[in-house]
């Protein structure tokens, strides 16, 4: 039952008493969308209500409620309607007016917006799995809301129910891939774009997300991964092998071809496909990743005279690596390694972090693992503050020693 509003000037006769005559109605919000007014004359005064529809040409739509207010006599809730009885009477109008509004037709739904942004993505060779997250998350009622009309309290909502289920982390990342399709979708209509707004509030990302969850694990646990990786086959063994060496994502790995083996040089390296993450169309495919003569002897081993645009890297059937391939087998490695809860990118971040604090500058080791320095800085802070920290102390002027001057510094 819906809940009686009530109202310090409209509520009894006493107090409409003291209200002024008016041609304009003095209004009351009752619901979202539905507010209940009272025009005031010199005889018994009337309650009107309104209606309002956003995004229409004419967003009001204004009626007056049968019979007059109790201004003068009894209510009867038929030719005299109080405040209460008056309120029942609007809402039963607002339903009325709501099977007769006709919407205006979106220009373009969420779902609509997802749909464009997957074809998108697949015409720049992008990660269509930044829509399936959302679609996965998505209710059917936001689907079929309108881009142009959608409000940042029902984004918002979206957002913060998925918190309750998933990791911040995991939330912004697929609060991003909506708010990716909602910008396209405004970016190929200016008309939409007016609602920006809408999803750059409703979407913000949760703060303080993007810490790893992964542990970063020392050289001798990895290569205890590698040799217990051997127990779910030689082929998975070599893919564990190649992301702890590299440092690369999964489906880097997985998209690896014959070509990009590059064994027959001095220092051998693997030409590895970038990520798909970003808008655009990347200039560059490719980046070299340096890698050691000992994997790159088992990547041509493994190669066994395949043609140059096979996968380079590939199961015990003979296919490529899909989407959580891993997963599972990997999960049985940790297992017999002693770890518990870590994923397979633990080897991407133990990779990182190796490198930090071996000196390799920040921006060096952002290209080689396809990501940003501002990204290396956000996720791995702690480890540049040990990074900067080696750097610096091997600069340190030490007063404790012989200057080249021959000069006996103060101890």
């Amino acid at each position: 039952m819906a809940r009686k509003v009530r109202d310090k000037d409209l509520g009894d006769r006493a107090s409409r008493k003291k209200l002024k005559p008016s041609g304009k109605p003095y209004w009351r919000i009752l619901d979202q969308g539905l507010h209940l007014g009272y025009r005031k004359n010199k005889n018994s005064g009337k309650w009107v209500v309104r209606l309002y529809q956003k995004g229409a040409k004419k967003p009001y739509v204004t009626d007056t409620l049968p019979g007059v207010a109790d201004d003068k006599a009894d209510p009867d809730n038929d030719a005299v309607l109080s405040f209460f009885q008056a309120q029942v009477k609007a809402r039963e109008w607002f339903a009325e007016q709501q099977k007769k509004v006709v919407r205006p037709a979106a220009r373009c739904t969420v779902g609509q917006a997802l749909d464009q942004y997957e074809a998108d993505l697949r015409m720049r060779g992008g990660d269509t799995r930044n829509v399936a997250r959302v679609r996965h998350h998505l209710s059917d009622a936001l689907s079929q809301q309108s881009v142009e009309l959608i409000e940042a309290k029902e984004l918002r909502h979206w957002r913060d129910e998925l918190a309750k289920k998933l990791a911040a982390g995991t939330v912004n990342r697929t609060a991003v891939g909506l708010m990716a399709a909602l910008n396209l979708a405004a970016d190929l209509d200016k008309r939409i774009a007016v609602n920006r707004d809408a999803w750059r509030v409703g979407l913000r990302a949760i703060a303080n997300a993007d810490a790893s969850r992964n542990v970063i694990l020392p050289e001798p646990v990895i290569r205890t991964i590698i040799n217990k990786a051997s127990d779910e086959g030689d082929e998975f063994a070599l893919y564990v092998e190649v992301l702890a060496v590299t440092g690369a994502r999964c489906d880097q790995a997985a998209r690896l071809r014959v070509e990009n083996l590059q064994d027959r040089r001095a220092e051998p390296r693997l030409m590895m496909p970038v990520s798909r993450k970003g808008r655009g169309r990347k200039e560059i495919t490719h980046r070299p990743v340096p890698i050691t003569p000992g994997l790159a002897a088992k990547l041509r081993a493994a190669v066994n005279g395949r043609p140059p645009t096979e996968p380079l890297l590939v199961k015990q059937n003979g296919q490529p690596w899909k989407r959580s391939d891993h997963a599972r087998p990997f999960a049985r490695v940790a297992k017999k390694a002693g770890l518990e809860e870590i994923t397979i990118y633990a080897l991407r971040h133990s990779n990182i972090v190796r490198q930090l604090l071996a000196g390799v500058p920040v921006r060096v080791v952002a290209v080689n693992h396809d990501t940003s320095i501002r990204m290396i800085e956000r996720t791995y802070s702690r480890y540049i503050g040990d990074h900067a920290d080696a750097l610096t102390r091997a600069a340190l002027l030490d007063t404790s020693t012989t200057s080249r001057l021959g000069i006996v510094e103060a101890r």
